[in-house]
């Protein structure tokens, strides 16, 4: 027999390092898990010592490996007797049986996908197969998948009679549609988590279509449909994440593209980082004819005959700029990008890929898609030497290992280390190593060889070009030759560009009266031009850019940076062309700007700990009460503008924004809590036994903050029993103490200042509302909970969120609101309430506009008073689903069964959408949504984020998914009808 035919469970040559702190536990979990499993209990039984080790260091490193092993041990116990290769040829000979329906093509790719992730990752953890093997499985999984779900749609199109194709057991050959993977997926190299890049193209000449001049919409439809079908999320988890962005201009054409279309982009508008990205093309699923041919056909695109060194220095730019905007800067190990970050993964490619521009369109021999293959054609065609193949093959080998490992351990599509020391370990472990410094320094070895090869191909690449063409600005006239240039590179209005540069010039603004500032612009105007020029509206973010100079006080250090870092030129171009919202504030606050001159800004997304390290050390330089005010709205105000920038820029997602924005808020009320305390102590003193605590409610106590968001919070305090008055020169009684202590954190978080102001705070949530003292006691909150709170306030409980104060007074309120939340209630009753509460807030506040993503019916309320419903409804039998952000709730209603899936798979992806494009609305816009007055910038964000072309598009979506919202919360909770409103209503949330 050979080894491809032994079981996995005798093919273990190595073995995650166990946590020690685990192991005992997990051996128990494993023992009670392999009961059903007559195999797997008889191994354990009989202490198969290697077996055990194994999955202990598999499971108490890796939750995501432990969950899906141990929840069905028979699966476990499949993957476990039986070779990898067996496993894997069954799973994807399971992908080509008929379905029945969509849904259950959905369930079955997606139990097919988490028994290949346990399989893959067991087989590749215990060193039976290599890193290409892993790839290898990976990749042929997401293409057998893709081509079940092709043709699946192509037959139930051929069943309606919608498409004709020659052989309708094999619909997808002949059907005119294919899918190419591109990036690693198209080398036959996805990594264990990964995201699969798509290009989706159709052949009007080959699809024989009912309706050909209906073939945008048909294949348009089809795609949108095929998306969903790998990478919607349902109680049985995803097949693959999917992307299309790599296709010709995302932002303007539809998700599938005609051949032809796509071959008079290529021809005329193609880039050279698209020609670096096409190296690695192929048809993946559909009708692959179609997908060669058209391959064959932009050969010339791709593969220049002439030695290409023109290219290099575009394709460098464009890693210099990954280098500078997602920041990877200093090699190190805790928090890491092994893929972006210096001395990665991405290294290696554009080492391999750069040559292959240079020399593929003379030598066929060096056209290949696998990174490592073409490595060693580079060494036999005489471009690189034994060193470097060696170096950075085995380098290649490590860093995609330790890319599994880390994807291993929640199956995010994640590249970076953790950044504490406990996830390092974690992952050192799940190499293989026992000490997690020999796992730092073996890591650095690597980043530092690759680093050192990839600096030597391009130590002597140019700077990024300037625009070819006159661009002179002295003198009082425009230059004709000047105009021409800018109207060619995009500017509308080239002569009012023309007279901005000269006021530059001349030194009519502070950052530009030295000599020494003049020169610096001079250098780098071409550079600026070119930069807006990018953007979807050159002329408005040259305008802003005017405006945001003119409030500089200096300019010399700025345009130092801006040349030797051009990619913090471009950073700013994308805020100033595409967000206006953002722009605006950092033309009226231009010391934000300075934030993003700090090289640590272009590093690690910094953690809450970090950020309220560095709040305390500049609170503390402050000499009074009034700078405390002033440097926390600078400190609020920059790292406000640099999440936004984050999102706008991708090196943030929008689903993240909600909870960097609700961290920064977190630690901002902590210290101007702390501050506004001290300020009364020192007029009033304390009082005896005081204690205080700050309850976030609404966005922020949902970790669910945009850029627009105010502040929903209560003040809790207590203090001892006795106690008549603080013991201060001017004492006064407790309640009026914590009134003003309010009264005080209000205005230190919402006040306007010579800095300009922080937050609106609204405290309506509190117990009774605005008839309420401004700060509740803990046993009058208690009290009103227990006996008084209405069905409404104990919805807006659910997004409760203890963010400040005493660690005892904290835990004392987290104990009543748990009780209160917990309590059992009548569930019709219940639904008729909530049900009831919605209509009065449709009647106070509804609308009809689908860009009103929170009050519209259907909207964001909608969603969150499922949520509460649910939580409400269930929160006595499993208080497990007590969660104060919404789609966590309904993702755990969803598991435990309390939500149907049915439901499940429209709110969940329902509330990603309005998450994400409220996120992108509210850091570019102020106030309402106008698609019709959007600049283009931002209807590209609002496109991007739903993944449509067009902004009408998305408001047709929303349309549709409002309606099925609204009816998804009719099934649920039950009718919403319009009524009049009683004498008390919600406050917000």
């Amino acid at each position: 027999m050979t080894e491809a035919h032994l079981p996995l469970a005798d093919r273990i040559r190595r073995a995650p390092v166990p946590d020690p702190a685990l192991s005992v536990d997990m051996v128990a979990r494993i023992r009670e898990a392999a009961e059903p499993a007559l195999r797997l209990r008889e191994a354990v039984a009989r202490d198969d010592a290697r077996l055990l080790t194994f999955l202990v260091g598999a499971f108490t490193n890796a939750p995501f490996l432990r969950d899906i092993g141990l929840a069905d041990p028979v699966r476990l116990e499949r993957v476990l007797f039986s070779s990898p290769e067996a496993t894997l040829q069954r799973l994807l000979s399971s992908c080509s049986e008929p379905r029945e329906s969509e849904a259950a093509l959905m369930t079955a790719l997606r139990r097919m996908k988490t028994e290949a992730a346990l399989a893959i990752a067991l087989a590749d953890l215990a060193g039976a197969w290599r890193m290409d093997d892993v790839t290898s499985a990976l990749t042929h999984l997401a293409d057998a998948a893709l081509s079940a779900a092709i043709r699946f749609l192509v037959r139930e199109g051929v069943n309606r009679g919608d498409i004709r194709v020659p052989d309708p057991d094999k619909p997808e050959e002949g059907c005119g549609y294919v899918v190419l993977a591109m990036g690693k997926h198209g080398a036959y190299e996805l990594n264990y988590s990964s995201d699969i890049d798509l290009i989706v193209i159709y052949d009007r000449a080959v699809a024989q279509l009912k309706d050909p001049d209906a073939a945008s919409s048909y294949f348009v439809k089809l795609t949108r449909r095929l998306v969903r079908i790998m990478q919607e999320r349902t109680a049985d988890g995803y097949v693959f994440r999917t992307d299309l962005r790599l296709r010709p201009d995302p932002g303007a054409t539809p998700v599938a593209i005609s051949v032809d279309a796509a071959l008079v982009y290529y021809e005329s508008l193609g880039q050279n980082w698209e020609r670096a990205a096409l190296i690695k093309a192929r048809p993946a699923a559909g009708d692959i004819a179609v997908g060669e041919a058209f391959l064959k056909e932009i050969v010339p695109f791709i593969w220049r005959k002439s030695f290409d060194y023109a290219a290099i220095a575009d394709v460098h730019s464009i890693k210099r700029q990954i280098n500078a905007v997602k920041g990877f800067g200093k090699i190190a190990v805790a928090g890491h990008n092994v893929k972006l970050g210096r001395g990665g993964i991405r290294e290696i490619e554009f080492f391999v890929q750069t040559q292959q521009l240079i020399a593929g369109g003379r030598d066929p021999d060096l056209r290949g898609k696998a990174t490592l293959d073409m490595l060693a054609a580079l060494q036999r065609k005489g471009w690189i030497d034994a060193t470097a193949r060696d170096e950075l093959g085995e380098a290649y080998r490590f860093l995609r290992m330790v890319e599994h490992r880390i994807q291993m351990v929640l199956d995010e599509q994640t590249h970076s280390l953790p950044n504490d020391a406990a996830g390092v370990a974690r992952i050192a472990r799940l190499a293989g190593f026992a000490d997690p410094e020999a796992f730092g320094t073996a890591l650095r070895t690597r980043l530092e060889r690759v680093q050192t090869h990839y600096m030597r191909l391009f130590e002597n690449a140019p700077t990024l070009s300037a625009a070819t063409g006159n661009l002179v600005f002295s003198g009082d006239d425009d230059d004709p030759e000047t105009l021409e240039t800018l109207s060619r590179m995009g500017y509308a209005k080239p002569a009012d560009v023309s007279r901005i540069v000269r006021s530059w010039h001349y030194g009519r603004y502070p950052a530009m009266r030295s000599a020494k500032a003049r020169e610096r612009l001079t250098e780098i105007v071409p550079l600026i031009l070119e930069a807006f020029a990018r953007t979807d509206n050159a002329d408005q973010a040259i305008l802003a850019f005017d405006k945001l100079l003119s409030q500089l006080p200096a300019g010399l250090q700025l345009f130092a940076i801006l040349k030797s870092n051009p990619g913090i030129l471009n950073f700013i171009s994308v805020i100033l062309g595409a967000a206006p919202r953002l722009a605006d504030i950092i033309t009226r606050r231009p010391r934000v700007v300075d934030a993003l001159l700090e090289p640590a800004f272009f590093g690690q997304v910094p953690t809450t700990a970090e950020l309220d390290r560095r709040l305390r050390q500049s609170l503390r330089e402050a000499r009074r009460y009034e700078e405390v005010l002033d440097r926390a709205r600078i400190f609020g105000q920059e790292q406000a503008v640099l999440i936004g920038a984050r999102v706008l820029t991708g090196t943030l997602s929008p689903a993240d924004a909600g909870a960097a924005f609700a961290g920064l808020a977190d630690i901002l009320v902590r210290a101007l809590m702390g501050a506004a305390l001290s300020e009364l102590i020192e007029r009033h003193g304390s009082v005896p036994g005081g204690a205080v605590a700050v309850i976030a409610m609404g966005k922020l106590g949902g970790r669910e903050m945009t850029a627009a968001s105010d502040l929903d919070l209560i003040l809790l305090y207590d203090h001892d029993p006795e106690a008549t008055a603080s013991d201060g020169a001017k004492p006064i009684a407790p309640s009026v103490y914590y009134t003003r202590l309010t009264q005080r954190l209000v205005a230190a978080l919402s006040a306007p200042t010579a800095e300009g102001a922080l937050y609106e705070v609204d405290f309506r949530l509190r117990p009774s509302g605005q008839a309420g003292p401004l700060a509740t006691r803990i046993s009058a909150f208690e009290a009103y909970q227990d006996n008084d709170a209405w069905t409404w306030e104990h919805m807006a409980l659910t997004r409760a969120r203890l963010i400040a104060g005493d660690p005892a007074l904290i835990a004392r309120a987290k104990v009543a609101i748990r009780k209160a939340l917990t309590r059992a209630r009548d569930p019709k009753k219940l639904a008729a309430e909530v049900a009831d509460m919605r209509a009065r807030i449709e009647a106070e506040k509804g609308s009809k506009d689908p860009w009103d993503l929170k009050q519209v019916a259907g909207g964001l309320v909608d969603l969150e008073f499922i949520a509460q419903f649910l939580q409400l409804r269930h929160g006595a039998d499993a208080p497990d689903i007590l969660h104060p952000t919404t789609a966590t709730v309904l993702r755990t209603a969803a598991r435990r069964g309390f939500l149907p899936l049915r439901e499940a798979e429209i709110l969940l992806p329902a509330a990603d959408l309005y998450h994400e494009l409220t996120q992108v609305m509210r850091l570019a816009v102020n106030g309402p949504f106008n698609p019709l007055e959007a600049p283009r910038g931002v209807q590209r964000l609002i496109c991007e984020a739903a993944g449509l072309p067009e902004v009408s598009r998305v408001a047709d979506h929303l349309r549709t998914l409002q309606a099925e919202v609204r009816s998804s919360f009719e099934r649920v909770v039950g009718p919403v009808v319009r009524q009049a409103q009683g004498e008390r209503t919600t406050t917000g949330g």
